[in-house]
């Protein structure tokens, strides 16, 4: 009876300090840009749909995979799942920038303002303004991506508290998790192929907060 009534509270144990771990995460993913091998693309937006296809693909397996061990040890493992994610998903960015000809132009704000405005719209609206098929980009401080981390990490900690839920039903919750990992990483694909087919312009001084 005591091991049950540890196990059901682990995810109470952890609510109040998910906001905070999640901003952490994703301060860990963002920062330098990742290269590219990509070549620029005479058809940008077929290469970059494979090339999502494919990611997505890669990012459903091992987010499943990760949320196959039961109870709280699947609990452990929902942050590194997420990074893990994250990583795939900035590659891909890179290598749709690439296609696209903007590899040399991408920021860090560019590769965050993709990874997170599907879900964390209201954390990312300082990056990006899109007038039409023009976007610029604002280049943000430290502070200011610290900042934006934290309003990305409190959006996104109930998503993770339910992934963590997922856990208590390996198999079925693996399966969801694998899932949910793929639409991310085609929504993630979805928003760069829109930013980088318009006119993108970097703005040349940081935002201060």
């Amino acid at each position: 009876m005591a091991t049950r009534t540890t196990a059901s509270t682990a995810p109470d144990s952890r609510a109040h300090e998910a906001p905070g771990m999640v901003a952490q995460a994703v301060l860990s993913v963002v920062g330098k840009v990742p290269r590219s091998k990509e070549k620029p693309s005479a058809t940008p937006r077929e290469d970059a749909r494979n090339k999502a296809n494919a990611t997505a693909a890669r990012a459903a397996l091992a987010a499943g995979a990760m949320a196959l061990p039961p109870g709280f040890l699947g609990w452990l493992t929902i942050l590194p799942e997420m990074v893990g994610v994250w990583k795939m998903q900035k590659q891909l960015v890179a290598d749709i920038a690439a296609l696209y000809g903007k590899q040399d132009t991408l920021t860090p704000e560019q590769v965050v303002y993709c990874l997170f405005q599907h879900t964390a719209a209201q954390g990312v609206r300082d990056l990006v303004v899109r007038v039409g098929q023009r976007s610029l980009v604002r280049r943000a401080s430290p502070l200011l991506i610290r900042t934006l981390s934290r309003r990305i990490g409190s959006k996104l900690a109930q998503r993770a508290m339910g992934r963590g839920a997922a856990r208590w039903v390996p198999l079925v919750g693996a399966v969801g998790v694998g899932a949910y990992a793929y639409h991310d990483t085609a929504q993630v694909a979805a928003t760069a192929m829109d930013l980088f087919e318009g006119v993108v312009e970097v703005e040349a001084h940081e935002v201060k907060p």
